[in-house]
């Protein structure tokens, strides 16, 4: 899974590249760096 920094905030949906299931990811990141990654089942 690719992050992108260029937002310190974010949370979207995004599909296991495994199992196709959805995946809600939150993260946040402070002068670039990840600080906090959250990522959730959203099973269907």
């Amino acid at each position: 899974m690719l992050l992108d920094n260029s937002m310190t905030k974010q949370a979207y949906i995004e599909d296991c590249e495994v199992c196709c299931n959805p995946i809600q990811v939150k993260v946040k990141f402070v002068n670039s760096e990840l600080i906090d990654f959250q990522a959730d089942s959203i099973e269907q």
